[in-house]
């Protein structure tokens, strides 16, 4: 619903305290699992409803097809692919699906950070944990008819704004070992101060995403955009890792006259056709704790 790791890890303290205060309203009507479900919508609601930064991003300048960018959406963070095999370990059903599939990627979480938050809420409960209308309509105090529609609209939009996505996702795979060496070619590449050797990786439609600070498209905009950058502010360690059901780099930056590498960048990849297809990038060293990364590397 959030798109926002740190937002997710503080609503789950807030449904719990919700849920806490609210324990003796509890009458039964409906299980545990559907009240609690109730709790953690409406509390995602309020916040959505609340936030002005959350206005929907203008159009990417990417190629039609690609679906909205990082870049125009400050609150989006990548999440550690470890915690959501833990999730999906200890889910039941529809839940344990929900994070084992496409539906966690960032294409998709992006994606829907277009809609509306109640029809954000109807095409989760519909389209990704599988709800039935007439629960999700009880859920949300909807008509079924009323959920219905809404799921229409979403579905239109996802449509409309991202014509290159799917509404029937297919189980996310483990990268193979051709995914796993290019990763390392990627790596390898800012370890040795070498933009020709990244750009060579890329895909001639490439996408380039700095949360929070910019996009660039096509390799001639972004092999210019990591000449001119990728070596500017000091020397890099990459360590591999998954987020999103997705192969990616935690980036260490050592800058002039310091001794150790400190975290500074998360990067997701996109693989496609032996090429990386889009870089998502999040300069947010304090999300590196949750990956299990180290403070800092030694050089």
């Amino acid at each position: 619903m959030l798109g926002s790791f740190d937002e997710a890890e503080d609503h789950v303290q807030e449904v719990l305290l919700r849920a806490w205060r609210a324990r003796d309203d509890f009458q039964g009507r409906s299980s545990p699992r559907t009240w609690l479900y109730r709790l953690a919508t409406n509390a995602c609601l309020d916040t959505l409803r609340h936030d002005a930064r959350r206005a929907v991003p203008a159009p990417s300048s990417a190629p039609a097809g690609s679906g909205p960018s990082i870049a125009a959406m400050p609150w989006m963070q990548p999440y550690p692919d470890s915690l959501l095999d833990e999730m999906a370990a200890g889910q039941p059903g529809p839940e344990a699906v929900a994070v084992s599939r496409e539906t966690i990627s960032l294409a998709f979480l992006a994606a829907i950070q277009l809609l509306p938050p109640r029809q954000r809420a109807v095409l989760i409960l519909r389209d990704v944990i599988s709800w039935p209308a007439a629960e999700v309509a009880g859920l949300l105090d909807m008509s079924v008819p009323a959920v219905n529609s809404a799921l229409q609209r979403a579905r239109a939009t996802l449509r409309d704004r991202w014509p290159g996505g799917r509404l029937d996702w297919a189980p996310a795979a483990e990268p193979d070992s051709d995914q796993r060496r290019l990763l390392q070619r990627f790596i390898a590449a800012h370890e040795q101060a070498d933009p020709e050797a990244l750009i060579a990786v890329l895909r001639h439609d490439i996408r380039l995403s700095i949360s929070r600070v910019g996009e660039w498209n096509g390799l001639p905009e972004v092999g210019d955009a990591l000449r001119d950058g990728m070596n500017a502010l000091g020397q890099w360690r990459l360590l591999p890792i998954m987020a999103n059901g997705q192969p990616g780099a935690a980036g260490y930056l050592r800058r002039p006259g310091e001794t150790a590498f400190a975290p500074f960048v998360l990067i997701v990849l996109r693989i496609e056709d032996g090429h990386v297809a889009e870089i998502a990038a999040f300069e947010q060293p304090s999300m590196f704790t949750a990956f299990g990364l180290p403070a800092s590397l030694s050089s």
